[in-house]
């Protein structure tokens, strides 16, 4: 049974992105435009489940299959879309989880949705500390039920997500100014 573990922000895992980054370059890179690190641990300050999210981006979502042999040599296990529409997403480390990667074609809207999570928790950072006090509290109350954890952070996270989709909206039509 897996442990839920959410440690304080580490610089570490800014480096551990980059380092993974360069590895999915060389194997997407005819594929790939782009790719983001996304989720709790690539926001500065934000206490983690310390498994670092990647999000490529890619020209045709429909020629990400045949990648995953090359993926599974580097220790990502392929689960298709795994319950949304138009991802590709793999895990690392089994058990012991280090990494995460969803990917997406260039257009889909989960690309906005992530990064306007992701900038508006990095320019709020009162958000942030709330959020990952949250994180720390139902860790040590569900430390073997990843099911009640993410239920427990549900409603919050959807609340920021919200939030941040507006901000992000606003930020890019002030930029269009």
């Amino acid at each position: 049974m897996r442990k839920v573990e959410v440690k304080p922000y580490s610089e570490l895992w800014k480096v551990e992105f980059h380092k993974e980054a360069a590895v999915l370059q060389e194997i997407f890179c005819a594929e790939m435009i782009g790719i983001h690190h996304i989720g709790s641990t690539s926001v500065q300050g934000l206490s983690a489940k310390p498994i670092i999210d990647i999000m490529p981006i890619v020209k045709d979502i429909s020629q990400v299959d045949q990648y995953n042999e090359r993926m599974a040599v580097i220790g990502y296990e392929a689960k298709g879309e795994n319950g949304i529409a138009g991802r590709r997403y793999f895990q690392k480390g089994g058990t012991e989880r280090t990494h995460h990667v969803h990917i997406y074609e260039k257009g889909s809207s989960e690309i906005d949705r992530h990064l306007a999570f992701r900038d508006f928790l990095r320019e709020h950072p009162e958000k942030a500390k709330v959020y990952g006090d949250l994180k720390e509290e139902l860790a040590k109350q569900f430390p073997y039920d990843i099911a009640s954890y993410i239920k427990g952070k549900e409603q919050f996270a959807l609340q920021i997500e919200r939030e941040a989709v507006v901000w992000h909206r606003e930020v890019i039509g002030k930029g269009m100014d």
